[in-house]
C-alpha cells in the first residue's frame, strides 16, 4: 500500500475534469492505496500569495495553517498526483495559486551557487491534464512541448519528484459523447492499476 495525495483544481463539480478525478481516486482505493484529496476549490483555498509570506518565507508560513496543512500532506505522500484543465495551456489560477504558497523556497526547492536543487526527492508524480482543443495541434506548433517544459519539468521534476507519467484528455467539452466518457474513465482506471496495482483488476 502507498499513500497518494490528489491535488485538483476544477471549479465545476460535475465536469469533465472531477470525474477524472472520481475516476483515478476510485480505482486507486480499490486496489488498496490510502489515498486524500484537495479539492482545492471544494476546500476553499486561497491561492494568493501573500507580501507576508513572499518577504518573510518560512516564518510566515509557520503562521498559515493551509499551507503548513499541504505542506504535510506533500510530505506524507509516496505519489503526487494533480488534476486540471489546461487553461490559456497553463494551470488554473487557483492550481497556480497552490504551487506558488505550497512548494516554496525551503519546502520544494533550494537555490545553491550551482542553481536549484529539489527537496521533495524520494517521491513520484503524476500529471492529468484536460483540454477541449485537440493533443495534435498543440504538439504541431511546439505548445505541448512548451508546457511540459514550463510545468512538467519546471515545477514538479525541479522540486525532485520522479514524473512518472502525463496523462492528458483532449478534444474534451459540454458535448462529448458518453461513450467516449466511458472510455476516457476506463483508461484512467487502466493507468492507475498499470503504475499501482496490488490486486488483480475486476
Amino acid at each position: 500500500m502507498q499513500k497518494h495525495l490528489i491535488v485538483v483544481a476544477h471549479p465545476v463539480e460535475d465536469s469533465f475534469t472531477m470525474s477524472v478525478t472520481r475516476a483515478y481516486l476510485g480505482e486507486l482505493v480499490r486496489i488498496g492505496h490510502d489515498v486524500r484529496v484537495h479539492d482545492l476549490y471544494r476546500m476553499g483555498f486561497d491561492p494568493v500569495l501573500s507580501a507576508q509570506e513572499l518577504t518573510e518565507g518560512i516564518d510566515a508560513r509557520l503562521r498559515m495553517a493551509d499551507v503548513l496543512i499541504a505542506q504535510k500532506d506533500v510530505l506524507a505522500a509516496d505519489v503526487l498526483t494533480v488534476i486540471y484543465p489546461l487553461w490559456w495551456m497553463a494551470m488554473p489560477a487557483m492550481m497556480k495559486g497552490y504551487i506558488d504558497r505550497v512548494f516554496s523556497r525551503g519546502f520544494a526547492y533550494e537555490t545553491q551557487p550551482d542553481g536549484v536543487h529539489g527537496l521533495l526527492s524520494g517521491r513520484r508524480a503524476v500529471v492529468v491534464t484536460v483540454s477541449a482543443a485537440p493533443l495534435a495541434s498543440f504538439v504541431e506548433d511546439g505548445r505541448w512541448q512548451a508546457m511540459q517544459l514550463l510545468q512538467d519539468t519546471h515545477v514538479f521534476r525541479a522540486s525532485g519528484f520522479d514524473l512518472i507519467g502525463h496523462l492528458h484528455f483532449d478534444e474534451v467539452g459540454p458535448a462529448t459523447p458518453p461513450a467516449m466518457a466511458a472510455s476516457r474513465f476506463a483508461q484512467v482506471r487502466e493507468f492507475v492499476r498499470g503504475h499501482f496495482a496490488s490486486v488483480p483488476a475486476a
